[in-house]
């Protein structure tokens, strides 16, 4: 506990001095980064690390245009370690987000192994996924999100791709100045039914991230203000609760 909180005072101290969220902008483009300080790393409803971890993000964009990098790292090295790239379009006014993300996972245990520029099916560590989101309007503000690992080290015992599909709605609104985003996430594949192979999500059909997030700016100064976020995520498949905070720079 005392490494974490030296962790967490150490990181605060120095994103606090380089100030917020960096944007260079530009007629060919815009340039931003910077990252999350979280309590633990909790992705649609499973733990990917059990203490604090610092996740940083740096992206370009143009237009309806995203290409960036993103990962997560807890302060002991021990696990939690992720590095992702993707890239992604926002179209048809804003209501729809096609997207492609290429995880990687250099902690073993996680894939199949950490060598990054293995990409041979049968032993690479990377994981691919397609997601198509629909990002919600005034006269129907429910947001969809459909993911799916259509290639990489999700694969069933045979070496085939289990295609693991993973469903979220959405919904946000405003309570006292604090927005508020309820989710439930689900994937609709019963890997039992396929020869008793587990999934990426679960080893059967149903929920596996239902909850909210609570975030909000607090003033610091009169020009600085960090943002903070909570959030209450239950895992019923898994029989799980978590409670995870961060703060964001």
């Amino acid at each position: 506990m005392l490494k974490a909180r030296k962790f967490f005072a150490l990181l605060l101290c120095i994103l606090a001095v380089s100030g917020n969220l960096f944007a260079q902008e530009s007629e060919s483009g815009e340039i931003s980064f910077g990252a999350d300080l979280m309590n633990r790393y909790v992705w649609r409803g499973t733990q990917f690390s059990t203490g604090p971890v610092i996740q940083p993000g740096v992206e370009y964009s143009k237009g309806g245009f995203v290409i960036g990098a993103w990962g997560s790292y807890a302060q002991d090295g021990s696990d939690g370690a992720e590095a992702d790239l993707y890239a992604s379009y926002t179209f048809a006014d804003d209501l729809f987000t096609a997207t492609v993300t290429d995880y990687f996972f250099p902690t073993d245990g996680i894939a199949v192994n950490n060598s990054y520029f293995d990409y041979k099916k049968e032993s690479t560590g990377h994981i691919m996924e397609a997601t198509i989101a629909y990002n919600g309007s005034d006269g129907f503000p429910i947001s969809i999100l459909a993911a799916m690992n259509f290639w990489g080290a999700d694969q069933d015992a045979d070496g085939d791709q289990q295609n693991s599909l993973y469903i979220e709605l959405g919904y946000g609104f405003t309570y006292n100045d604090v927005a508020i985003d309820l989710f439930a996430g689900f994937t609709p594949i019963d890997a039992d039914e396929n020869e008793g192979e587990s999934g990426f999500y679960g080893d059967t059909a149903g929920f596996v991230n239902m909850g909210f997030t609570a975030s909000k700016e607090v003033a610091i100064t009169d020009k600085f203000s960090l943002p903070l976020s909570a959030s209450l995520i239950a895992n019923p498949m898994a029989e799980n609760l978590f409670i995870v905070f961060g703060v964001s720079f």
